[in-house]
């Protein structure tokens, strides 16, 4: 299925992360009086933590009392947690396809044939693209392995590189999958960070990803780190990317360093904290962005410890 006709026009749907809560309802009143039904609409907003020392390693151990969670500077009370998350996962893999990245195919598809491996569970589901001139889906979501070896070898080279349009699309499809037991919905990108094509606009793709509350992860490939034809610029968007969604970025010069990346980035899925709350009056803001800070109460670990997670998302009712 080639996706790349989709476009903007898509519809896109509210965030994973938010899942109806039970309306409230006021007792009723005495036969023969009525009286209108008030409805108080919230969701849960799930938020997914990485807690790091100042080495970049994680911190375990941590409980629901050492956070807090705070929606518009306004603090919220935390209704789920979860540690060293099991929660299922929804990832897209995509694959820059475009001759400046893909030049060993056989140890760049070997990493990611291996990541998948060590990744997927029963419960986590995988999506993988290609991008270059176009973006085209080679398997759709799957759980099974095999598939996903078969569509690595389908991989074919292309000139341009058409980044934000895969960031787009690639969040789009996370955007429709299910937000069922606390799902985390990731989109992993191997690209050296160069944006060569025509279309969507890097605060599209940020917009896109944030209404998906998808976590961006970029495995930045850059041939020679002082190389001083370096698209330092391309970089620096997927960084912010990656920091704006609560994801990370991860650098290889080359395709040697993609298994320790890859494995890097595995642990990091592995270690997050998943906390929840109800945010409400959604049908009032409907379509604001909501600014979301999670701290932990100590003053002493704040000083301490790093925190990593998506600092927003799109306010809608329905």
């Amino acid at each position: 299925m080639n996706i790349s006709s989709l476009g903007l026009a898509g519809v896109v749907l509210l965030s994973g992360a938010l899942a109806q809560a039970p309306i409230e309802r006021i007792p009723p009143m005495p036969k023969g009086q009525q009286v209108p039904v008030i409805r108080v609409e919230s969701r849960l907003v799930n938020v997914a933590v990485n807690v790091e020392d100042a080495a970049g390693a994680p911190v375990p151990g941590l409980v629901k009392d050492d956070f807090e969670v705070l929606e518009d500077s306004k603090t919220q009370q935390i209704a789920v947690f979860e540690r060293d998350s099991a929660t299922p996962l929804s990832i897209v893999l995509a694959i820059d396809s475009s001759e400046s990245v893909l030049r060993n195919e056989r140890l760049e598809k070997g990493a990611a044939k291996h990541f998948v491996k060590a990744l997927l569970r029963n419960q986590d589901e995988l999506d993988l693209m290609e991008f270059a001139d176009h973006v085209r889906e080679i398997v759709p979501f799957t759980n099974d392995p095999k598939r996903i070896d078969a569509g690595l070898s389908e991989i074919r080279r292309g000139n341009a590189t058409v980044l934000y349009n895969a960031i787009y699309l690639g969040t789009q499809r996370l955007a429709a999958t299910s937000a069922a037991d606390g799902r985390r919905r990731v989109m992993v990108l191997i690209s050296d960070g160069g944006d060569t094509g025509k279309g969507v606009q890097y605060s599209q793709a940020l917009e896109q990803a944030q209404r998906a509350a998808a976590m961006v992860y970029s495995i930045i490939i850059v041939p020679i780190a002082a190389d001083a034809g370096r698209n330092e610029a391309g970089e620096h968007a997927l960084i912010q990317m990656a920091s704006d969604t609560g994801g990370k970025y991860f650098y290889a010069e080359d395709a040697k360093q993609l298994e320790p990346a890859f494995s890097k980035l595995s642990d990091d899925l592995r270690t997050q904290y998943v906390l929840g709350y109800y945010a409400s009056d959604l049908r009032s803001r409907e379509g604001e962005y909501r600014a979301i800070q999670v701290r932990l109460k100590d003053p002493a670990l704040r000083t301490k410890y790093k925190l990593r997670y998506r600092t927003g998302y799109y306010a809608q009712a329905r």
